[in-house]
């Protein structure tokens, strides 16, 4: 009998670690809830003081405090790290708010996350500032970006769209209140495309006016044409839509003035207009010119785009620009242009140069980060935006046809824009189900 419940211990401790084993690799949630958050968080107690030592994120403390440990309680005064004030885990990782003490800044931290990282044996951490004088440690037991699963949050409220998990294993949410222009880069194949779908299905279900610039003759917004208030695909039908845009914006300007505000949200809700989402898919199609009789179109779109990035924020219209590369090299106004587009979302890239235009003016650091995206991994991407701080971030896939489903679904909320009517695609109507004939044959007679 010993040797039977030998024989069944041994063989149910081999289940066990074959069944962590098995979760490890296919369902890292379920092991890091298991093994890994218990193992991290007792080595984040036991070293926590240590770590924060060699780290160099310890200051020397009060005279008063200095005095009262020396004298009172007979002790060796110590450099005194930041107070751990809450520890929380989470299905990815763990979140621990600290209180600096005076002479540390968050900055002190986000130099030394890659060192904590080792030191604590997660896949990342990364550094938030909550409040003044309160940061918060945001560690990740496992690479959550190798397959995209979107936390299950309430959506956001207003104007915002998530679009993209975090490397923290947050959302990525795209809110145009905040953010209002932005930039989109990356190669062929990168995942650009990946990211406007997932930015227009989620456009599509508010209460917005979508408008589509796609001179790739209308092949990847043309399937979304239920849900656009506008689509153009040639630079001559651009340059009509935007000199339009710039009308709009400017009644609009007018209806600010009449009411005494400076922002289109301090409106009675009655008197607000619709916001207008403007999607870009190709810009560089827009600078670029065969002859020389194109030059004044190329003027017309330059001159309309950037007064549109520079004052439109008020009104309610927003760029949404994508591009392969958008430098110097496409003409007069495409810096200018470049340097009012706040957000920026760099996929993988070709050249450091790419890379460095649309991440080096605003957050210098995050270069070297989108220059080491592998090929095999699309739609990761780095995204930054004019505080300095970037993240790493990747798109879950859709498809082409989910997002023109969702666009269909969503087609009622086409909003009534008569400035933009003569720019609404051509919706062709579905196409009948084949089904049975009814109409009875007639037996053939001689």
């Amino acid at each position: 009998m010993s040797d039977l419940s030998m024989v069944l211990e041994a063989t149910g401790a081999l289940v066990g670690a074959g069944g962590l084993g098995f979760a490890k690799v296919r369902a890292p949630r379920v092991y890091w809830s298991l093994v890994g958050l218990p193992v991290a968080w007792g080595r984040f107690t036991v070293t926590y003081r240590s770590t924060m030592d060699v780290c160099g994120l310890t200051v020397q403390p009060s005279r008063l405090r200095a005095f009262l440990t020396r004298n009172v309680a007979r002790r060796e005064v110590l450099p005194v790290p930041p107070k751990i004030r809450r520890v929380r885990g989470t299905s990815t990782g763990m979140r621990v708010t600290l209180r600096l003490p005076a002479g540390l800044e968050p900055a002190d931290l986000m130099a030394a996350s890659e060192r904590l990282r080792h030191a604590w044996g997660v896949h990342s951490v990364t550094i938030a500032e909550t409040k003044p004088g309160y940061v918060q440690l945001r560690m990740t037991g496992y690479d959550v970006l190798r397959r995209v699963r979107m936390p299950r949050t309430a959506r956001p409220e207003g104007l915002a769209v998530p679009v993209a998990l975090r490397e923290d294993g947050s959302a990525f949410v795209r809110d145009y209140r905040k953010v209002p222009m932005a930039l989109t880069l990356g190669a062929n194949n990168s995942g650009k495309s990946v990211y406007q779908r997932n930015l227009i299905k989620g456009l599509a279900e508010l209460p917005v006016a979508l408008v589509g610039i796609d001179c790739k003759r209308g092949v990847e917004q043309s399937a979304y044409a239920p849900r656009l208030s506008a689509l153009v695909t040639t630079p001559d039908e651009a340059a009509a839509l935007l000199d339009v845009l710039v009308g709009e914006m400017g009644e609009r300007f007018d209806l600010l003035s009449a009411h005494g505000v400076s922002d289109m949200w301090d409106l009675p809700e009655r008197l607000r207009p619709v916001p207008v989402v403007v999607l870009v898919d190709e810009v560089a199609e827009l600078f670029l010119i065969s002859s020389k009789k194109d030059e004044e179109r190329r003027e017309r779109i330059v001159t309309a785009l950037i007064r549109l990035a520079q004052m439109a924020r008020a009104v309610g219209i927003y760029l949404e620009v994508c591009g392969q590369r958008f430098g110097s090299e496409l003409g007069r106004g495409a810096t200018m242009l470049r340097a009012q587009l706040t957000g920026r979302v760099v996929h993988r890239v070709n050249d450091k140069q790419t890379a460095e235009m649309g991440l080096a003016d605003i957050a210098p650091d995050a270069v070297m980060a989108a220059g080491l995206i592998p090929a095999e991994r699309p739609g990761t991407a780095v995204a930054a935006d004019s505080s300095g701080g970037w993240a790493k971030i990747r798109t879950p896939h859709t498809s082409r046809a989910e997002a023109a489903t969702v666009c269909r679904r969503f087609a009622h909320l086409v909003p009534d824009l008569p400035a933009l009517a003569p720019f609404r695609p051509l919706v062709p109507a579905d196409a009948p189900v084949a089904g049975p004939s009814l109409v009875k044959p007639l037996p053939v007679t001689d």
